[in-house]
């Protein structure tokens, strides 16, 4: 708590929650009619369920409120229910439906379901958010041009974009709507600290006031009564409609409200080292659901577009939440009067902008230079959120990070080992520098657990290292934390493989709790036999090899390999030379700076 409620920014924390309280106006007004209610109860759902969560939470940074994905399956359910949107029956029964997602939020509070996160790569979280980022635009396109928001999945949602661009297309409002995207993402680039989000919105207040905007048909936000939200007692009659679809349909919107918020609140954490109790996330999440039922809202969920904005401004504490539903609060007790007065383009602009800084397209372009494989889930996990929705786009890409894991872990690196004289320790042939093998020596690494999977893999790289000069074989296994049964039977065969054909077999270097597991499967020959050492030179010294050992061929010492040289060699790998030519041209300016 301390550091979520830190005092140092303070002032700045509490004048970026009241730009939060005015983005959240129409993005919250929309939302909420996206879920089939009067757009007034989205204020309400940015008043207390925003100040609980900022009260609770663990995160210093994140917005909670109204959004997109809870209130589009709302809308849907509601849809399936007969129930006609901003009607009497949509409004009597929000409040069951939030209080039972809430209720489910508690149970998987109960059951710690927030571990499911330690299964989500980055990968698949890049790609989460920014597919979510992706189909909340898509959402509010037709805004722009004067059209209504959309909803589903994004085919739904370019037939929706089409369709309203087909029936009118609004040239002014379209204008103002792109203009607000490119001013802000324009100033966010080269002016990050000017708050053009709340100066745009100002200005455009003005000018629907000067110019009464409306009148040249852009749209403005609708009017809505003044006052607080009275307290709303959930009506559980109301589940006698259909308990099985709303039961259903309120665990998924629980499910999508843990995952994509703990998804998005930890994408933040991650940039900025904070210090997230994951379980504490889970029970903030489903007091403020609770607190958004007792307000006749729907289900509440974290904001990636309004915490994307507070980010731009440098949040550093939940003071930010707290301010945000004070704010709120006086908006709908006194503010209300100027909802008239602001464009529907302008504000959908603002939200758009947001989301744009949200993408996380500068990680795909990372992973694509550095391993393809996270690279494709990066994308599966956007398509499938594209596609086929927010949870389905979480359980595609837990399933690929889980076959990424099993196959990384059927297939470790293997590598074979040499010395050099004038150096310490057993390296990697490729390395560049004075590396030999040791004559007759075979010196193996394998970097997994040895299990059923990789066993295979590992007596075939074994048997295609072995050459007829071959009389020890050390097996690195420094990087082996554990055998299975498969493994241990299949080593203690390799051991007596080899010691029909003279020639020795040993693992070294591996942690103790494998040599419990060696004797657990049936493998104590390995240790009562002296064929498991502690370390590599006590496996070469039992086999007969001392320092300094016979290399083949031996290095070549007219070429001086320096320590550094080797050092760097080992960090930058492929790239070694071109990182020590670099080194070398910026000590070349140094010097030169000094000497003028």
């Amino acid at each position: 708590m301390e550091r979520t409620f830190s005092t140092k920014h303070i002032g700045k924390d509490l004048l970026i929650g009241v730009l939060i309280a005015a983005i959240s106006i129409p993005i919250s007004m929309g939302y909420a009619m996206v879920a089939g209610l009067p757009a007034v109860y989205g204020l309400y759902g940015s008043f207390l369920p925003i100040l609980i969560y900022g009260i609770l939470t663990s995160s210093p940074r994140f917005v909670f409120g109204v959004d997109a994905a809870p209130a589009a399956l709302m809308g849907a359910l509601l849809a399936s229910l007969g129930i006609e949107a901003g009607s009497e029956a949509a409004v009597r029964i929000a409040p069951m439906i939030t209080i039972l997602v809430a209720i489910w939020l508690l149970l998987l509070f109960l059951l710690s379901a927030n571990r499911l996160l330690r299964f989500i790569s980055q990968p698949v979280m890049g790609g989460f958010i920014t597919g979510i980022g992706i189909t909340i635009i898509l959402m509010q396109i037709p805004k722009l041009f004067g059209g209504t928001a959309g909803s589903g999945e994004a085919p739904e949602l370019i037939r929706h974009i089409i369709t309203s661009a087909g029936e009118g297309f609004h040239v002014l409002s379209f204008l103002l709507g792109l203009g607000t995207v490119l001013l802000i993402l324009l100033f966010r680039h080269f002016a990050p600290k000017i708050p053009m989000p709340a100066i745009i919105m100002v200005v455009g207040a003005v000018l629907s006031a000067v110019l009464h905007l409306e009148d040249h048909g852009v749209a403005m936000l609708p009017s809505v009564s003044s006052g607080l939200p009275a307290i709303t007692v959930p009506d559980f009659n109301m589940l006698e409609l259909d308990p099985r679809t709303i039961l259903l349909s309120t665990f998924t919107i629980a499910v999508v409200i843990l995952s994509e918020t703990l998804l998005a609140t930890s994408n933040f954490a991650l940039k900025y080292d904070d210090k997230l109790n994951l379980r504490r996330e889970v029970l903030a999440y489903s007091l403020g659901n609770a607190a958004a039922a007792f307000s006749g809202c729907c289900p509440v969920n974290g904001s990636i577009s309004r915490s994307g904005i507070a980010d731009q401004f440098g949040v550093r504490s939940q003071w930010m939440s707290v301010a945000a539903g004070i704010s709120m609060m006086l908006i709908l007790l006194f503010g209300t009067p100027l909802f008239s007065y602001l464009p529907v383009p302008i504000l959908t602009g603002i939200v758009i902008s947001a989301l744009i800084g949200t993408f996380e397209f500068s990680l795909a372009r990372k992973l694509r230079k550095v391993d393809r494989s996270e690279h494709r889930i990066f994308f599966a996990a956007l398509i499938a959120v594209l596609l086929m929705g927010t949870i389905y786009g979480v359980i595609v890409g837990v399933l690929l990070s889980s076959i990424t894991f099993i196959v990384r872990q059927s297939r470790p690196k293997i590598e074979i080992l040499g010395v050099d004289p004038e150096e310490e320790g057993y390296h990697s042939l490729k390395r560049k520098g004075n590396y030999a093998p040791i004559h007759g020596v075979l010196l193996y690494r394998f970097s997994g657990a040895l299990f059923f999977a990789n066993i295979t893999d590992f007596e075939e790289g074994l048997a295609l290292a072995v050459t007829p000069e071959t009389k020890v074989i050390v097996v690195d296994a420094a990087g082996i934390g554990s055998v299975d049964v498969t493994a241990s039977e299949r080593l203690l065969r390799l051991y007596h493989l080899y010691k029909e054909q003279d020639i020795r077999f040993y693992l070294a270097g591996h942690v103790s709790a494998v040599n419990a597991e060696l004797r657990a499967f049936g493998a104590q020959e390995l240790i009562d036999e002296g064929a498991v050492r502690s370390r590599i030179s006590l496996a070469l010294r039992d086999a007969g090899y001392e320092k300094p050992y016979p290399l083949d061929p031996p290095p070549k010492r007219s070429e001086k390999h320096a320590p550094h040289i080797s050092e760097q060699s080992w960090a930058n790998g492929e790239d070694a030379e071109d990182h020590h030519i670099t080194y070398l041209k910026k000590q070349s300016k140094t010097l030169k700076s000094r000497d003028n």
